[in-house]
């Protein structure tokens, strides 16, 4: 036999000997460790969302009782100030008094959107 031809033997059997062993030891050790782990965090990933449903609620509770009541009690006099003036003034409170759309009509001098020159 050439040396070649002992050379190509040795390096195939030593390929196929490498591929067995690794393949062995992926099927029996790595492959059984790694679906352990998957299967120990999918319970603690259900576990998870329970928790920071539950924590996300705590903490939103304790928000609305940590907020002072001088806020609380601001807020809702500005909200109260808003309703008052509009219902004293109605929708001028937001477009004006008359005057001031007539003041507008005088300034714009008929060049508003539809005047303008193209």
């Amino acid at each position: 036999m050439a040396f070649w031809q002992e050379l190509l033997i040795q390096l195939l059997a030593t390929a196929s000997t490498v591929l067995v062993v690794l393949a062995a030891f992926h099927r029996w050790v790595i492959k059984p460790y790694i679906d352990a782990q998957v299967e120990e965090l999918k319970k603690a990933s259900a576990q998870v969302e329970e928790r920071v449903t539950r924590g996300v609620r705590e903490g939103v509770k304790q928000s609305i009782v940590d907020l002072p009541d001088s806020t609380l009690k601001e807020s809702t006099r500005t909200f109260l100030r808003f309703g008052t003036d509009l219902m004293e003034n109605g929708l001028s409170s937001f477009l004006g008094t008359y005057e001031d759309l007539q003041r507008r009509g005088k300034d714009d001098s008929g060049t508003g959107p539809g005047n303008r020159p193209r």
